[in-house]
């Protein structure tokens, strides 16, 4: 079904040339010092080919950002830390069933919670996307072991992580990319998305948990019933196989006491430097003497503990995730109290990727190595957000961008704010069933979008979470989704009968998204 539909690439470069036809058929217009002034149109021709240079240099810090992060995660889970921590974690979950206790909650129920709050998190906090492909193959046959079905499972992972992915308050390629492209301090206006996060994490989590209940007492119920009782077996068994053929030596080496030692000193030097940490948050500014120093002393310590284990078995994995926990620690840390922008990330992100390869035991060819397979991997993202740049570019360079502008402002204004804001989230959400690449879209809409919001008196923080939710909810339904169509392919779940599922859901949550947006108007 997907190769009905042109690639991203094709659907920006139509969009690239209907830009330059519209310098033809529209007249021109520019705003001079908020007033806004006819002007005479440049029809654009040859330079549909020169957009993707102009539009590449004029997002050459977010397309060194995306190349930096992706090549930085490609590490990490070459690693395969994180797998091996939620085998770990889902091993430890069904051992509990030994307690009364934990039985009458039910075991299984809190294994959903954990699960789905966790691959939740990774939406938010890292943009989990493509990762949840390997995942499915992982935790659908737990769902069916447990007396679930597949679907539960694909909700367990994927539907979790991409409902964190909309309503994230850390994603560096939803919230930090708009931000960036709106001209706001990036992850900005973190309170609110923390409440959104919350809440549309607490109802999936309900959602999810009621219909998995009502399959385990009624598994008839379950548009999969058939095809998962077959299957059952099978799954469990091949999970096993893939378990025993994924593992690895785990023990610490030279390389992983030189990764310890070394982010130790730096943030020795980083406390001995940076004694008292501001925290700013919004208008509110708190000091906080001893922050550096007292992470860095939790970081001794755990680390230590770590090394020393007498289960060295695992240690190289529970170090690694020890540096992501503490990287995610840091990003709230420098970009709250040191006003980080993207430089720092990337070396932030950098650093994870580079140690993470030593503590591994990768020498330092196979380090360099794997960040260059991430950045290829994620190169066509980065060069679809030079692309997608190019249709501003070719707007404004027409003169029509700011024409553009004061027609929709013009047409919104009996609508009222909230009318407005409601009109670019839709907007944003019919863009996403076509466009599902976010750092694509964001490069797309946010320059025409942030401006926008300024004419209509929106604040530009509520159209980047309207982005965020137009981004993400669609995303676990439109047939060009490519990560949608891996899951719903390992899970052997058939994209008809995951519409006819999940569709009530994802009109629920675009519902929701629109409710969410309201309290913006007063509280940004």
């Amino acid at each position: 079904m997907n190769k009905r539909f042109p690639v991203p690439t094709v659907i920006i470069f139509i969009l690239i040339l209907l830009a330059a036809l519209f310098t033809w058929l529209l007249p021109g217009g520019e705003y001079v010092e908020g007033t806004f002034h006819p002007v005479d149109a440049k029809p654009q021709t040859w330079q549909v080919f020169t957009a993707f240079y102009d539009g590449f240099v004029k997002q050459a810090g977010i397309i060194v950002f995306i190349l930096c992060v992706g090549a930085a995660f490609w590490v990490v889970n070459a690693t395969r830390s994180i797998d091996n921590g939620i085998r770990s974690f889902l091993s430890f979950s069904q051992k509990l069933e030994r307690f009364s206790l934990m039985r009458r909650i039910g075991v299984n129920n809190l294994v959903i919670v954990l699960v789905m709050l966790l691959f939740s998190l990774f939406g938010a906090v890292f943009g989990m996307s493509e990762e949840t492909i390997a995942f499915t193959a992982l935790i659908v046959p737990l769902a069916l072991s447990m007396g679930y079905d597949s679907i539960t499972g694909v909700c367990m992972v994927y539907v979790a992580a991409h409902v964190g992915f909309a309503g994230a308050f850390l994603n560096p390629f939803t919230v930090g990319i708009a931000q960036d492209l709106s001209g706001l301090p990036i992850f900005s206006g973190m309170g609110y998305r923390l409440v959104c996060w919350a809440l549309l994490t607490t109802g999936t989590i309900f959602f999810v948990l009621r219909y998995a209940n009502k399959v385990r007492k009624r598994p008839e119920s379950s548009p999969m019933w058939e095809a998962d009782s077959r299957r059952r077996e099978a799954i469990l068994v091949e999970s096993a196989s893939a378990t025993e053929d994924t593992a690895v030596e785990n023990r610490p080496g030279r390389g992983t006491w030189a990764s310890f030692l070394l982010i130790l000193a730096a943030l020795t030097a980083f406390s001995v430097f940076y004694p008292v940490t501001s925290i700013t948050m919004g208008a509110r500014e708190l000091f906080v003497p001893g922050l550096i120093p007292l992470l860095t002393v939790v970081f001794a310590v755990w680390g230590t503990l770590i090394l020393f284990s007498r289960k060295k078995a695992d240690a190289k994995t529970r170090l690694i995730l020890l540096f992501v926990g503490f990287t995610v620690i840091f990003l709230v840390v420098g970009v709250l109290g040191y006003g980080w922008y993207i430089s720092e990330i990337v070396g932030l992100f950098l650093a994870l990727g580079i140690f993470s390869g030593m503590a591994a035991g990768y020498p330092a060819n196979t380090i360099a190595g794997k960040l260059i397979e991430g950045a290829k991997d994620i190169l066509g993202a980065a060069l679809i957000v030079g692309l997608a740049a190019g249709i501003v570019e070719i707007l404004e360079q027409g003169r029509i961008m700011d024409r553009i502008l004061f027609a929709m402002a013009g047409s919104m204004k009996s609508m009222g704010r909230p009318g407005s804001l409601e009109v670019m989230y839709m907007i944003q959400t019919v863009i996403n069933t076509l466009i599902p690449s976010a750092s694509a879209k964001a490069a797309m809409t946010m320059p025409i979008m942030a401006p926008f919001s300024d004419l209509v008196g929106v604040s530009r923080q509520a159209t980047v979470l309207a982005f965020q939710f137009g981004d993400g909810f669609t995303n676990m339904i439109t047939p060009i989704s490519g990560v949608l169509l891996a899951v719903l392919g390992i899970a052997h779940v058939p994209y008809t009968c995951w519409v006819r599922w999940a569709w009530r859901f994802i009109l629920g949550l675009i519902v929701a998204g629109a409710l969410l947006l309201i309290p913006t108007l007063f509280v940004w």
